[in-house]
């Protein structure tokens, strides 16, 4: 296995920083030093007649568009950003925010990449379908998805299969039949991930899904939930448990029930998805399914850095990280027949 910069740097007791410079031949370094460095890398090993070929700007972009606008304050996205974060600055990364802006001039992602010298991507929480955000995937600078697989770049993603699965069998096990399900907007292999498997999962236990039992909303958007729930709750055969696109949405859901004289879970039952810390602090606490947001994190720099550092050996394709079952008060035995 190829040797690392980091290796080097640990080997010599210095900053990567410092023994990036020597390597790739960027600046000028003491004489003791360098030679202290360049000692350490013979002695492990590293390539350095390969120096200075194929730089590492030791720059990593994210690419993070939040179509509900919460932008990095949104709880789950920002848990995962700062595990990267944490992980690429360990070992001796920074961090470019990818955009449509170099200065005054609007540019492609493709080209703010480009300009910025990264040395790779992760991308999260996108359009993974739209033109640009393909045309970066097909170039040739490194990537890492947050769960979109793809065929040339490793991906992470959460157990969305098991989370679904887990959360309808929990609403079955609790007596309800009758269950909606809310879904985020379908422009993510996540949604439709999790509408086929509650689907699947409705059809495993002979169960049919009435129609407009299903409805499509958008992930954190409070109104277009709140106006979902609302319409649930004024059906004449209603749902006794009606499962949300996330946790953040559940204050919406919650007041569209309560103007409507209805309790939770005496009423109706409710749960979210992601697990984040403000659900999980009420009472009665959300029923949901707790994503491992930081190590998902922490993965993706992983990978995107073994890809970097090690080419020839870098993990590909996909690695799922595994989803908990919160059993919070808000989903409870179905008595509303």
């Amino acid at each position: 296995m190829a040797v690392a910069i980091r290796e080097v740097a640990e080997k010599c007791g210095l900053p990567m920083y410092v023994v990036g410079k020597v390597l790739e031949d960027y600046a000028a370094v003491d004489a003791g030093t360098r030679e202290r460095i360049l000692a350490a890398a013979r002695e492990l090993g590293y390539p350095l007649e390969q120096s200075g070929k194929a730089r590492l700007t030791h720059n990593l972009g994210v690419l993070f568009v939040d179509e509900s606008y919460s932008g990095i304050t949104h709880p789950f996205f920002a848990s995962m950003l700062n595990a990267f974060k944490a992980e690429v600055e360990r070992c001796g990364f920074d961090i470019t925010f990818i955009n449509h802006n170099m200065g005054l001039d609007h540019a492609t992602y493709l080209e703010h990449c480009r300009y910025r010298h990264v040395d790779g991507v992760c991308l999260a929480c996108v359009d993974f379908y739209s033109d640009e955000v393909q045309e970066l995937l097909a170039s040739e600078i490194p990537c890492v998805t947050v769960d979109h697989p793809t065929d040339r770049h490793a991906c992470v993603l959460s157990d969305n299969h098991d989370g679904v699965q887990r959360l309808v069998e929990f609403a079955l096990d609790n007596g309800h039949e009758r269950i909606a399900f809310i879904s985020g907007q379908q422009n993510s292999e996540v949604t439709a991930t999790r509408i086929r498997q509650f689907y699947d999962t409705m059809k495993a236990h002979g169960l049919p899904v009435p129609e407009g039992y299903f409805v499509e909303g958008r992930y954190g958007d409070a109104e277009v939930v709140r106006e979902i729930v609302g319409r649930l709750m004024d059906r004449e055969d209603r749902p006794t448990c009606i499962l949300l696109p996330d946790d953040t949405t559940y204050f919406a859901a919650q007041e569209a029930i309560r103007e409507r004289e209805l309790r939770i879970p005496a009423d109706v039952s409710v749960a979210g998805y992601d697990g984040i810390g403000m659900t999980q602090s009420l009472r009665p606490q959300l029923t949901t399914i707790r994503q491992d947001s930081a190590e998902m994190g922490r993965m993706a720099a992983e990978l995107l850095i073994e890809r970097l550092e090690h080419p020839e050996t870098a993990r590909t394709g996909n690695v799922t990280i595994p989803v908990e079952l919160i059993k919070g008060g808000t989903l409870g035995w179905c008595n509303n027949w």
